[in-house]
């Protein structure tokens, strides 16, 4: 998977826009981070230049297990290690199972709007 590849699946679900929300920031890492939201809640972000792995949202009782059975899943990078994982690319982790972790944070962050949100969605 290149990163055309995973920002048109993450654009693929209804209502989900993007923005690189840190332009100005020191770290170059950082000013490079595309951020996917639903509403106004992220629930996936990645570097769109080095492109090593993705910040996903996840159940805390799976992202133990994730880590647990995968090296490239650890907790997430910058975000609440018990809510987020970091997913690594082009290691133990497949694409299709990439897109299914995407998948459920999606689900998680949709879930969690309000009522008005998810109508508008």
């Amino acid at each position: 998977m290149n990163i055309e590849e995973f920002r048109e699946y993450c654009l693929s679900f209804k209502g989900v826009s993007e923005k690189m929300p840190f332009p100005n920031v020191a770290d170059r890492y950082s000013r490079d981070v595309l951020c996917f939201y639903v509403a106004d809640k992220w629930f996936c972000f990645v570097n769109i230049e080095v492109f090593d792995f993705c910040c996903i949202k996840c159940n805390p009782d799976e992202s133990r297990e994730l880590q647990a059975r995968y090296t490239g899943i650890t907790a997430g990078w910058h975000m609440n290690k018990k809510y987020w994982i970091s997913v690594y690319f082009n290691q133990d982790v497949s694409d299709d199972k990439i897109r299914e972790l995407v998948r459920k944070s999606y689900d998680i962050v949709a879930a969690s709007l309000t009522r008005k949100e998810r109508e508008m969605l």
